[in-house]
């Protein structure tokens, strides 16, 4: 059930605030933003996970999985995200700009919050909370300065996948 409305605010969001008309603007960045996601689900996912969610009892009944949930915010929150957060990012003033990236990053820092304390995400091999705060931070710097520039964000990428990599001393194991 919580999923369900998880799925409703963030279609909320996207109707409400994103820039849906204009979708082939966005579009490329939200392809970026779910390859991301689908390439830690390749190699770490189930092999090496920072986290993982967990289903709730009806959803767990129903055979939902942490690859549905994953499928679901990729499908609804990674474009819902992109579409109201680069079609409103401030153009002008830079303490406005830094404002609305931090409330973004807020946002994402509440719904964790939120999801961790119900007990539908758990972390493991060392990832916690902070981490993801700043896995949030690069992402959101990240989703903008691919908007802008694809391949710059690609290599801004690339260097913070590797520190991570390193960081968390993910095993050469995952790639099979």
């Amino acid at each position: 059930m919580i999923n369900v409305i998880y799925g409703l605010i963030w279609a909320g969001i996207f109707v409400l605030w994103g820039d849906w008309q204009n979708w082939r603007k966005y579009y490329p960045t939200v392809l970026f933003f779910i390859l991301g996601d689908f390439l830690y689900m390749y190699l770490l996912s189930e092999h090496y996970p920072m986290w993982k969610y967990n289903p709730v009892p009806g959803d767990k009944h129903a055979g939902i999985t942490n690859t549905h949930i994953s499928f679901f915010i990729m499908a609804v929150k990674y474009p819902a995200t992109c579409f109201a957060y680069l079609a409103h990012f401030p153009r002008d003033g830079r303490m406005k700009k830094v404002v609305y990236y931090f409330a973004w990053i807020s946002v994402y820092f509440l719904n964790e919050l939120v999801d961790v304390h119900l007990g539908l995400m758990k972390y493991f091999n060392g990832w916690n909370l902070w981490w993801s705060v700043l896995f949030d931070s690069v992402m959101f710097l990240v989703l903008k300065i691919h908007f802008h520039n694809p391949l710059f964000a690609l290599i801004v990428s690339a260097v913070f996948i590797v520190f991570l990599w390193n960081k968390f001393d993910v095993p050469a194991s995952v790639f099979r």
